[in-house]
Order: C-alpha cells, then structure tokens, then sequence
C-alpha cells in the first residue's frame, strides 16, 4: 500500500512538472497585432477561414434548431383528428 502511495507521488512530480522540456515560440504579440488592427471585420472572423466556417455552421445550426422547433410547437399546438 505504501509502496503505491509513494509511486503515485513519484508520477505526480513528474507529470506536474514546470520545467519545459522544448521552448515554443512566443506568438503572442502577432496575434494581438491581428486581431487589435481596425480592418472593420468582426473579432469572431478575424482568425481566418476556419473560424468563418466554424461561424457559419453554428448560424446555419441555430436556425435549423429555431425553425425545428416552432415546428414542433406548431405540431403539438394542433389537435390530432380522430376519425
């Protein structure tokens, strides 16, 4: 039992660990030239083409869901004919 105990521990340290073991670039300040210039395009859009695909789907499935549902609400709100 103590022996898990003290190699969880030991994984722990290890996965928790600061120490970077490849430098990345600092891109930061690139992206904040990109999306702080006055271009008139929305922020949302300013990332490039996936995220205008990303907002387009998430409109198109928006008003599908909208006009789904009024359907639904119209479908439920007429009564059944018994014949």
């Amino acid at each position: 039992m103590l022996r898990n105990l003290l190699g969880l521990r030991q994984i722990s340290q290890r996965t928790i660990s600061t120490a970077s073991r490849r430098q990345v670039a600092n891109r930061v300040p690139e992206k904040q030239k990109l999306f702080q210039e006055d271009n008139g395009m929305p922020v949302y859009l300013k990332g490039g083409l996936a995220d205008g695909l990303l907002y387009r789907t998430t409109m198109a499935l928006t008003v599908f869901g909208t006009c789904y549902a009024v359907y639904e609400l119209f479908v439920a709100a007429m009564p059944k004919k018994v014949k």
